[in-house]
């Protein structure tokens, strides 16, 4: 019964087929690995400590995870944050008594994605771990700054791996096909265009070559090539989570383009976005902000080609929508920078944060009835179209007390070097209004 059992048991999977067994066979992560550097030296301690391994899908977290339970002979048991719950938190603390009771092993607890568990499934780990009983190896793809408990993170290292290079990535192809796809060729092209679509990932790049041999082998196919490659695959296959750290970073990527002046970047970031699937409109918004911010007074027309862009795409739909949006990022990119605004804005916040509650000034109140105009509120208020170039020099429009609040700070570049100069003449009437009173 057994054999026969055995006999239909499915096969594994290639990428785990292929899963390092020593750490030498592990692939990429040499900032991690190498001789002398952190983790290298972590499995060579001799001494398990709690860790997090953060970094984007199919950087061999799980792996190193494996490989440090088999360097350390201990018991492996393994949680995943997105179908575990309290009860297999407990379960999993007892499994780490039984094996130190009865075989004195220790257990390394490997929880994959522990950003998904909330803050009272996360403290429900910190007594074990102080105590020694589990070492905790956690697994995410997002900032374990922000996503897991403070007190959880204090006792743990963190690792940041990377996405795999292009080399990396060909050196796992090339083990792939000489282990496991003897009878399978790929030209240059079809391997070149693989590892462009793993995208840095190598669980997808194994998953990519496994769905081609399926493929291949239905139709009787001995050569992979580009066109094939690319009939037998989703066109919509590269890594991009629309609520992770991805998206944040390459939004970010974006709007620093647009900030340092670089059109090709800002449009490679925006297309980039919208091949991954990113709302336009999110994008949009992006682009109004970056407008507001980074080009201000220099440039008011970029405002208004960023909101005209984002009501077009709600007109249009796509692609002619998507095309206003990477016409306003280009017209972003290239306009004149400046930030005077934005400075500004912060500036008078902090201030008025930091500052009594005064009174608005008699001359500026408005006075609607008899009464307050008998009273003399609003009286002194010198009406700017009356005075020659409608100003009123001199005047005063700031709360009694403040004196010289240079709050906006305009820029000489574009149209925003203009009201320097207006402004600075202004400034010049004040002052010959001041020597003469």
């Amino acid at each position: 019964m057994t054999d026969l059992f055995e006999k239909h048991k499915p096969a594994a999977p290639l990428a785990e087929r292929l899963r390092p067994k020593n750490l030498d066979d592990v692939i990429g992560q040499t900032h991690l690995l190498g001789a002398g550097k952190p983790l290298r030296l972590a499995f060579e301690s001799g001494k398990p400590h709690s860790m997090i391994l953060w970094g984007p899908p199919g950087t061999g977290k799980t792996t190193l995870a494996r490989l440090m339970a088999m360097a350390f002979d201990a018991e492996f048991v393994a949680l995943s944050a997105v179908l575990s719950g309290v009860k297999d938190i407990r379960d999993a603390i007892e499994r780490a008594q039984m094996s130190l009771q009865q075989s004195g092993r220790h257990t390394i607890l490997f929880v994959d994605e522990v950003h998904r568990f909330n803050k009272s499934q996360q403290d429900a780990f910190l007594p074990y771990v102080e105590q020694g009983l589990v070492t905790l190896i956690g697994a995410t793809t997002e900032n374990p700054s922000f996503e897991v408990n403070s007190a959880l993170l204090s006792r743990a290292q963190v690792y940041v791996l990377v996405a795999m290079s292009e080399d990396e990535l060909a050196t796992l192809f090339e083990r792939a096909v000489r282990d496991s796809l003897q009878d399978l060729k790929f030209t240059d092209a079809a391997r070149s265009l693989l590892i462009g679509y793993a995208d840095g990932d190598a669980r997808r790049l194994l998953n990519l070559i496994e769905q081609l041999e399926t493929a291949a082998k239905t139709e009787g196919v001995l050569e992979i090539d580009g066109d094939y490659l690319g009939n037998a695959l989703s066109s919509n296959v590269r890594r991009f989570d629309k609520g992770g750290d991805e998206f944040h970073d390459q939004i970010s990527a974006l709007h620093k383009s647009v900030r340092g002046s670089n059109p090709d970047a800002a449009l490679y970031w925006m297309c980039r976005m919208l091949d991954g699937g990113a709302d336009p409109l999110y994008i949009g918004r992006r682009l109004i902000r970056a407008a507001v911010e980074d080009v201000g007074l220099a440039d008011p027309r970029a405002l208004q080609i960023s909101l005209d862009a984002c009501e077009t795409y709600e007109r249009l739909g796509s692609p002619e929508g998507e095309l206003a949006l990477a016409q306003a990022t280009l017209y972003l990119a290239s306009a004149p920078k400046s930030n005077a605004a934005y400075l500004a804005y912060n500036k008078t916040l902090s201030f008025i944060k930091s500052d009594q509650s005064r009174q608005v000034p008699g001359h500026l109140r408005n006075a609607p009835t008899k009464l307050m105009k008998d009273l003399g509120i609003g009286r002194e208020y010198r009406y700017p179209h009356d005075s020659p170039e409608a100003y009123a020099a001199g005047e005063s429009y700031l709360p009694d007390g403040i004196q010289d609040l240079k709050l906006y700070q305009p820029t000489a570049r574009g149209l925003e070097g203009k009201i320097s100069e207006k402004l600075a003449y202004l400034h010049g009437l004040d002052k010959q209004t001041q020597k003469k009173t």
